[in-house]
């Protein structure tokens, strides 16, 4: 009798050692915040497990959608349009990630000699402004203006980190001139991407896609030992793609210039990535994608190399990853197609060049449409 019983308690444990087996699902909102979608998708044991993260992810957007809005205020909570509100009249006491958020902000500002710059809300403003005006009339069939020199000039003398003051013992923000306004665009997305995926994986998530609006941040080795395969956009939406492949943990970014833009009188297409040394938008590329482990860091360098030439931005890289070779950073630039470019990692796609980084050699495939 205690030999089967023995044997029956050594099944029933070994039952209950086999692995549970694993399912992929996803879901998207269209509501959490960023003006944007949020997909969560993520290899677990049921969907009751899945939807128990996917609530838990939303309400995240939400929260930090709130905290780094600059339009709206929300009950109860201190954000960067409290701040902005409150520059030049007192400290605001903040949340932690909005501390956190600044400082990364502050780091890639350093590092890339102020073309990253969060501070200059104020000459953004003046572009948002004639965009919404210049989207408006191209609904009823005109074309928009453009702001003057000297209104940008006016606008750009009220930035720098010289008045933002960040009191981290006591969790408080300052902007101490009171023309000077916060916008974090470049970087909130890609930050907001990061705290999820780090919350997914502090979870017990193993494997997953987290996607804000494009901003793709895997976690984890693909289910087969497979590499993720991420799209580039076509700035023209059509013909062909690009395909760029990449074994576990990475952030896809891409900053383009084939959103949020308007057509002015002088014949001139305006898009929202503005180069801080023109107070213009950038042009140098339609856009600039960075894969790397983290996705904040994919943000900032994203928009910050579109406001680059080619050379400034490959020697911001390879600085970059001299000082942090355990998150090493690539990017592939797409530009018109005669535009010429000393390398040889390079690849039509449809009506443009793709130029890549060493590291991508073998990662990168044209898909025709």
């Amino acid at each position: 009798m205690k030999k089967i019983v023995v044997f029956i308690m050594v099944l029933a444990l070994l039952a209950g050692c086999q692995t549970k087996k694993l399912e992929t699902f996803s879901n998207t909102s269209v509501t959490a915040g960023f003006d944007t979608f949020i997909s969560i998708q993520v290899l677990t044991e049921s969907k009751e497990k899945f939807d128990e993260y996917f609530e838990r992810s939303i309400k995240k957007f939400e929260e930090l959608n709130q905290y780094f809005d600059i339009y709206h205020t929300y009950d109860g909570v201190n954000n960067l349009k409290v701040i902005n509100d409150q520059a030049g009249v007192a400290p605001v006491q903040v949340d932690q990630s909005i501390i956190d958020m600044l400082h990364v902000a502050k780091e890639f500002y350093d590092y890339s000699d102020g073309e990253l710059d969060i501070t200059m809300g104020a000459l953004l403003k003046v572009w948002h402004k004639y965009r919404e005006e210049g989207l408006l009339y191209m609904s009823e069939g005109e074309l928009g203006r453009v702001p003057s020199k000297e209104e940008l000039e006016e606008a750009k003398a009220c930035s720098g980190w010289q008045y933002v003051e960040i009191d981290d013992e006591k969790d408080t923000v300052f902007i101490n001139n009171p023309c000077v306004s916060l916008d974090v665009g470049g970087i909130a997305k890609g930050f907001a991407a990061e705290v999820i995926a780090k919350d997914l994986e502090s979870q017990g998530v193993t494997t997953g896609v987290v996607n804000a609006g494009g901003n793709t941040r895997t976690i984890g080795t693909k289910q087969g030992d497979k590499p993720w395969r991420v799209q580039i956009e076509n700035p023209e939406g059509k013909d062909s793609t690009l395909i760029v492949e990449r074994k576990g943990t990475a952030s896809f970014v891409t900053s383009g210039d084939y959103q949020r833009y308007y057509i002015a009188e002088d014949g001139n297409t305006y898009h929202h990535i503005i180069d801080p040394r023109t107070n213009f938008p950038a042009d140098h590329f339609h856009s600039v994608t960075i894969i790397t482990p983290d996705s904040a860091v994919a943000d900032a360098l994203s928009t910050t190399l579109f406001t680059m030439t080619y050379e400034e931005g490959l020697a911001l890289l390879s600085k970059y990853n001299q000082e942090h070779p355990d998150s090493l950073v690539s990017a592939v630039w797409l530009m018109d197609a005669n535009h010429e470019v000393e390398t040889d990692n390079k690849l039509v796609a449809g009506n443009y060049l793709c130029v890549y980084t060493d590291d991508l050699i073998g990662s990168i495939e044209v898909i025709t449409k």
